[in-house]
């Protein structure tokens, strides 16, 4: 499973305008809709609770 809390996906983005950034982050919470483990996940590894 990839990683999806790292920042380097994001991080690597070279947007040439604000438009793509908008798309690039649409698109990746798009992703964690459909995987609600991988936000349990990140929430684990910080100590948080919902």
């Amino acid at each position: 499973m990839d990683d999806v809390c790292a920042k380097r996906d994001m991080g690597n983005l070279a947007a040439a305008d604000l438009g793509q950034i908008t798309r690039a982050v649409k698109r990746k919470l798009k992703m964690l809709q459909y995987r609600p483990e991988v936000i349990d996940g990140c929430l684990a590894g910080t100590s948080m609770a919902l």
